[in-house]
């Protein structure tokens, strides 16, 4: 009888990388989230981090989840189906709704867990769900967790996404799901042209807005709202982690789905709600979001920044409009290697490696914030041109 842990102990990668000492995870961060950071004692300029608006720090936010900690307590140890919802919930999916000018919205305890308790709701034993080969791994997962049958385009190939949709027999039903800001490479997903074909073919469509909220669109209202598509996308899907400076995740579209997904979708039924101060946080930095739309502004203003003088450097990055700026590093020794070498010389980036990216085309994933002052662009800027103006290992 084979042993079930043996491929616990075959697993050797984490110890072979970490002999050649590039281990690139788990970084212990000493401080709050932030454009400069305490990370293993010592500053780093934070440029791996989703916290797009910068509001991880906002004083309104803070107070807002000290105050819902004092009066709800630090959890809510049920279900939001049972014992789990607040009063705070209930303005938080009002609030949300009203912004992102859909009929309703329902929480979620994660981002991810968004996309597994949607898709699988959604998608039935006899429907077809149609994804972006880049999408996010919580899109497969929850295409998994349905009954319905998967197919899979080239990244932003409208030819393929038909190519699918022409291969799916006409009693079935459809949902096309996309990105609207892809995580690893930064560009936006072809909106008119997938809403083209949902149209010609019966379909309906969903787009995980996880980085184009707060980021895109008129006042951060994301990707359909930055295509003027806001009546013509079906479910939005987005988190709270990420420009709201918090934790959760949400699904907005029309009354009758949403309702539907509230009682239908095992992993919303079957999961504790949002914690009172996650929730709190989230209305309180869509509080802020609102009263300032030209932060998402500001934020694309800084990542042009970047950008340009990235590119002023002879840095190769992956060209987008958004503060996701992936630098080409292709192998990934090459990869590992620069980025212990840049989190050294005190700047902190994400790796992209297999199987997020094709072995040839790994990744140093920088992000960008709108508190991000000029002069800490620049001095990152000039930190990873003197670190890569250099040979590998050297």
């Amino acid at each position: 009888m084979a042993d079930i842990f043996e491929k616990c102990f075959e697993f050797t990668a984490v110890e072979e990388i970490k002999e050649k000492g590039v281990y690139p995870y788990f970084h212990a961060l000493e401080s709050r989230q932030d454009v400069e950071v305490i990370m293993e004692g010592k500053r780093r300029i934070m440029l791996g981090s989703n916290n797009y608006l910068g509001l991880t720090t906002h004083p309104d936010v803070i107070e807002a989840g000290v105050k819902a900690l004092e009066r709800y307590g630090s959890g809510c140890s049920g279900s939001r189906f049972l014992n789990g919802t607040l009063d705070l919930h209930l303005q938080l999916e009002k609030e949300l709704a009203e912004f992102l000018h859909k009929e309703a919205v329902v929480t979620f305890s994660t981002g991810f867990q968004s996309n597994l308790g949607i898709i699988s709701a959604i998608v039935g034993r006899h429907d077809y769900v149609i994804c972006d080969r880049e999408n996010h791994a919580s899109i497969y997962d929850g295409c998994k967790l349905s009954f319905g049958k998967m197919l899979r385009y080239k990244h932003a190939d409208m030819e393929d996404l038909e190519k699918q949709l022409k291969s799916v027999p006409e009693s079935a039903g459809i949902l096309i799901v996309t990105d609207g800001v892809f995580s690893m490479g930064g560009d936006i997903a072809k909106l008119p042209e997938i809403v083209a074909l949902a149209k010609k073919y019966g379909a309906r469509v969903m787009v995980d807005d996880a980085h184009g909220l707060g980021v895109i669109g008129e006042g951060g209202r994301g990707t359909a709202s930055y295509f003027g598509l806001e009546d013509e996308v079906d479910i939005y899907m987005g988190t709270f982690s990420k420009s709201l400076a918090s934790l959760g995740g949400y699904m907005a579209a029309s009354e009758r789905v949403v309702n539907f997904v509230r009682h239908t979708s095992r992993p919303f039924i079957f999961s504790a709600s949002i914690t009172p101060a996650s929730c709190a946080t989230a209305l309180a930095a869509l509080k802020v979001l609102r009263e300032n739309p030209d932060l998402p502004d500001r934020l694309q203003a800084i990542s042009a920044r970047a950008r340009k003088g990235l590119l002023d450097k002879g840095i190769k990055i992956r060209m987008s409009d958004t503060p996701i700026i992936p630098i080409y590093t292709y192998d990934a020794d090459s990869t590992l290697i620069r980025a212990k070498q840049l989190y050294e010389a005190g700047v902190y980036v994400n790796t992209v490696l297999p199987p997020a990216t094709a072995p040839t085309e790994c990744l140093l994933r920088t992000s960008y914030m709108a508190t991000h002052t000029e002069a800490l662009v620049d001095e990152a800027v000039e930190i990873i041109a003197e670190v890569l103006s250099h040979p590998i290992g050297l």
